[in-house]
Order: structure tokens, then sequence, then C-alpha cells
């Protein structure tokens, strides 16, 4: 072992690019327990801290001719709106301030991960999960509570041939337990293959202490990739925060308006 990691440190690419996404406790370096305030919890926390900014003191003196902060209010309020409106329909309206949170926390997280040294919360899938798990579930009961066994009807295709229908209903019903699987495995791997490709590339630029002629030409290369990448994550960033919120609006028209 100790032959390989010198070999490793004589040859200049010692990096690994999923230490990143490691979980480490902000005081000390004991066991991390439930209660344990860690990395995640600090990026979290600035997440929160971003957004009441942003959209509660950032719009506080609201006027005619709006401030930087307050158009950016204005124009995540409309897209989520129209968003909500057109997905889900006029009554999942009500519903919009529960997804105007789910956005702006994915987005600013999702942002906020490309910051130097920060901790990109949403590429653990702890975090995701959890946030899929609460649309599932909210989803779910909502369905029962306002519709009652005619939610069952979601997964009975009543356009279908009777012979196919009860097949049709077991696929429907399977898919339907796993939207919050790939509802949080959608957002996390996209961003943690996102930054693991920014460190691979990022272990290549110090290559150019080697002044060797492979040097120097690999670096400046590595450096232009990672610029691309950067460029490539802020929208993967975006993206990703749109897609997982409209599917939160197609699960809940699902609730709202049951029948095939």
């Amino acid at each position: 072992m100790a032959d390989k990691a010198h070999a490793e440190e004589g040859s200049g690419l010692v990096f690994h690019p999923m230490d990143q996404f490691i979980v480490k406790p902000l005081f000390g370096d004991g066991p991390i327990h439930w209660y344990t305030p860690t990395n995640v919890t600090l990026w979290m926390a600035l997440t929160v801290v971003v957004i009441v900014l942003m959209l509660v003191i950032g719009t506080r003196r609201r006027a005619v001719v709006p401030t930087r902060s307050q158009s950016i209010g204005e124009l995540a309020y409309g897209f989520i709106y129209k968003m909500v409106e057109d997905v889900a329909g006029k009554d999942a309206v009500r519903f919009f301030p529960y997804i105007m949170t789910l956005f702006m926390f994915i987005v600013i997280s999702n942002f906020l991960g490309l910051l130097p040294t920060a901790f990109t919360t949403t590429s653990h899938i702890a975090v995701t999960a959890v946030l899929a798990l609460a649309v599932f579930l909210t989803v779910t009961v909502l369905g029962f509570v306002l519709n009652g066994t005619k939610f069952l009807g979601l997964f009975w295709v009543s356009s279908a041939p009777l012979a196919l229908r009860p097949v049709l209903a077991i696929i429907e019903l399977f898919s339907y337990f796993v939207r919050p699987v790939s509802h949080s495995i959608r957002l996390a791997g996209n961003m943690m293959a996102g930054h693991a490709v920014i460190k691979v590339f990022a272990g290549f630029a110090p290559m150019i202490l080697l002044s060797t002629g492979i040097g120097l030409v690999v670096t400046p290369l590595s450096i232009l990739a990672i610029t691309a990448m950067y460029g490539l994550e802020m929208l993967v960033s975006f993206v990703q925060a749109y897609v997982f919120t409209i599917l939160t609006c197609v699960y809940l028209k699902d609730a709202l308006h049951p029948s095939h």
C-alpha cells in the first residue's frame, strides 16, 4: 500500500473525485449521529438563508420599478405559478406554496453546490429521497382524501380492452410505487455525476507542474474542460430543479384527477 501511494504521489495524479461527497461533522472527527451538525447541515441551512434573503428580505420594499432581488423573486413566482396552473390545473394553485418552496430549495442547493469548496446537498440520495417521499406521500394521501376509493381509478385503464386491464393495473401500480425511487435518483445522480466529472478534470490541472510537454498541453485543456463543465452544470442545476418540480405537478394532477 505504501509503494502504491508513493507511486501515485510521484505521478502527480493523486485525486479522488468522490471525496467531495463525504459527509463530515462540522466539529471534531467523531462518529456522526442523527443530531450531529455536518457539512450537509451547514449547506442546507445556507440554502434556507439564501431563500429567505431573496424572497423575504429582498422583496420587503416592493416598488413599481423592482430591484434585482425583487425581479428574481417575481420571475421565480410567475414561473412556478404558471407551471402549476398549466400542468396540474387551476384547482392545484392552492398547493403552489409547497411546490414553490420545493423548487427554490432544490435550485438554490444546486447553485450553491457550484461554489468552490461547497457541498452539494442534492447530490446525496438521503436528501433527494426525503424530498421525493414527501411528494409521494402527500400526493397519495391527498388523492384518497379528495377522491376516496375513486383514486384507485388511476390504476384501472378503462380505455383498454377488458382482458388487458388487470395486467395494466399491475403495471400501473408498480410504476406508481417506483415514482419516489426514480424521482430521487434522477436528481441525485445528475448532480453527483457532473461534480465528479469536474473533479476529474481538475485533477489534471496540476500536471503543468511536471514541466513536461504533456503537462503543458493537458493543463490548458483541463481548464477549458472545467470551464465548459461549469457552464453545463449551471444549466443542469436549473433543469434538474425544473424536472423535479414539473414531475411533482404531474403527480399532483393525478391526485386531483385520478380517472384516465
